[in-house]
């Protein structure tokens, strides 16, 4: 095999590798629901809008995470597990939100919610943490390491991560622009078990990265004795 094909494949393996490690954990049709949820009351258009900006702050976070997230932890003195705890808490604390909401307020037929007050969320919560949660994020930093140790060239590899992670964020952005359909489908009941279901699965997400954090730091703790 020559050294063009050997790069090529590499730079293909590191594609697929962002692309499978990251589509899991976020998980965009099932966060569609909550982004449904979430923006009661909006327009199509505004939807749309919400969409886009959502799925370009995912790709800035993930790829931002991915090559400088390590140093950014360093600088400020943090470590993953930290970050994880209190991400962690924030996703639970927003599943629990959703979960104990009472039906009226999940009727997407409620009068329309002023567009850019809702709008100006689309960073938080919509984008974090309820969508690129400390879960991924994580995940984007361990693969920005896991990239630069693979085999063939490591400009190629880089770049078959940029890739994956615009991937990534083009499945978000179709997920959650057309999510309304998904809600069509299933009809009143379904809609609200799905989003319930949705909104118990997000706490438990929630509280199971903070209990992984908690595990790593207690471990730390325990060996330093």
């Amino acid at each position: 095999m020559s050294d063009y094909n050997y790069d090529f494949i590499e730079f293909s393996k590191s594609i697929l590798l962002v692309i499978t490690a990251l589509v899991p954990i976020i998980n965009p049709p099932g966060g569609a629901p909550i982004f449904l949820a979430m923006t009661d009351g909006c327009s199509e258009q505004e939807r749309r809008t919400m969409s886009k900006r959502i799925a370009l702050n995912g790709f800035v976070m993930l790829l931002g995470s991915m090559f400088i997230g390590t140093y950014v932890l360093k600088f400020f003195g943090l470590s993953l597990p930290v970050v994880r705890v209190a991400g962690g808490l924030v996703v639970a604390a927003a599943g629990w939100r959703l979960l104990d909401a009472d039906d009226h307020s999940l009727d997407q037929s409620q009068a329309p919610t002023p567009g850019p007050v809702v709008i100006r969320r689309t960073f938080y919560p919509l984008t974090f943490p309820l969508t690129i949660g400390p879960g991924s994020i994580s995940v984007a930093i361990t693969l920005g390491a896991t990239l630069r140790t693979r085999g063939g060239i490591d400009a190629l590899n880089l770049a078959g991560g940029v890739i994956g992670v615009l991937v990534v964020s083009l499945i978000l952005f179709l997920s959650y622009r057309f999510a309304g359909k998904l809600i069509t489908l299933l009809g009143e009941t379904g809609t609200s078990v799905f989003l319930r279901l949705s909104a118990f699965i997000l706490l438990c997400i929630g509280v199971q990265i903070c209990w992984n954090g908690a595990a790593e730091l207690i471990h730390s703790v325990i060996d330093s004795v």
